[in-house]
């Protein structure tokens, strides 16, 4: 429920979980794109594009999961009841989702190196990066569904993540960190790869619209909540402008294209995440662990929220500032002869 009165222990919960979500925004938006190269490597034009591919993203995708610890410690510590409803409901998933993430890992250190063997770990870097992509849409589906609890405990069994929504959400964010990855690339490559990269943003941008309209066509579906909220008057109004950007930015995502932009696909797919998530945020605000508890209800007391926060507060700047400073030194394109091998 939503505090009556506000004070420092209902303005701390909501504090925490604008840091939570922000950060595991960070993660879709930053580590999206270098897992959709790695979707993309198998279709690729020969070995000399999935190296320059590789190359594009090697300097920095470690430092682009930063946020996916992130967000697991900030719900550990902030929102422990959460963390203990969330991790056994979604324990199969996520542990998938790791191990795709441990394979592309590796693959980034041996695929330059190896010879003979090179094809393995073209395989455990596009297997990975697809099998770690897949999971996360499962987890994201499974929590828009929400958990069933019991006593404040979750209630339900080992496979109540798997469901025509959540599998659907895990095949449209392939197809999202794909389009993604495919701006990545516009961006900072060149020739034929380059060209490559542009046809198959213009295939994906179809399809990631199409699963846009069907997961705000089923979440209302999930959740009369939701429904209300959506499709009551004035908020009919107050929200419409997300479906009316989308279509607008989709539409200078295409412009862009035929035009040769180099920069304007990329930052045009960023705002289309932008706007998911938004619709998300609009769909499930306040709660936390959908459909019952809100971020109050499952928040750590205040005494322990005020005391992480001051931590935080150091670190993220840190992280920023670090982040930035790398994207800045590997900046420009990436040509052959060049990269994390040399």
């Amino acid at each position: 429920m939503t505090p009556d009165v506000w004070t420092i222990a209902t303005v701390l919960p909501l504090i925490w979980a604008a840091i939570a979500a922000g950060g595991v925004f960070m993660y879709v938006l930053m580590d999206g794109f270098d897992l959709g190269v790695g979707i993309l490597f198998p279709w690729a034009h020969g070995e000399e594009d999935r190296d320059l591919m590789m190359n594009s993203v090697a300097p920095i995708w470690d430092g682009n999961e930063t946020w996916l610890v992130l967000g697991g410690v900030i719900l550990m510590a902030a929102f422990p009841l959460a963390f203990s409803i969330i991790l056994p409901a979604l324990y199969l998933p996520i542990t998938f989702m790791v191990m795709g993430l441990i394979f592309r890992g590796v693959a980034f250190e041996f695929r330059f190196k190896a010879h003979r063997s090179k094809w393995l770990w073209t395989v455990a870097f596009a297997g990975g990066s697809l099998f770690a992509t897949f999971f996360q849409g499962v987890v994201l589906g499974t929590f828009v569904q929400g958990f069933p609890l019991t006593g404040g405990h979750y209630a339900g069994g080992a496979f109540h993540w798997l469901s025509p929504f959540s599998l659907m959400t895990g095949v449209a964010l392939v197809f999202g960190y794909g389009l993604i990855g495919a701006g990545w690339l516009v961006m900072k490559t060149e020739g034929p790869l380059q060209a490559w990269a542009r046809r198959t943003m213009g295939r994906l941008l179809l399809a990631v619209l199409v699963f846009m309209a069907v997961v705000s066509l089923w979440v209302p579906l999930l959740d009369q909540a939701i429904s209300q909220r959506w499709f009551t008057w004035p908020n009919t109004a107050y929200f419409a402008p997300v479906p009316i950007l989308v279509v607008l930015f989709a539409w200078r995502l295409w412009l862009s294209l035929q035009r040769g932009s180099d920069y304007g696909p990329f930052l045009y797919t960023m705002a289309l995440f932008v706007l998911g998530y938004t619709g998300l945020a609009i769909s499930l605000f306040p709660r936390l662990v959908p459909p019952d508890l809100t971020i109050w209800d499952v928040a750590a007391p205040a005494s322990s929220q005020l005391f992480l926060l001051v931590g935080v507060l150091f670190l993220i700047p840190v992280i920023l500032v670090y982040t930035t400073y790398s994207y800045w030194v590997f900046r420009g394109k990436v040509r052959p002869g060049e990269g994390y091998d040399h």
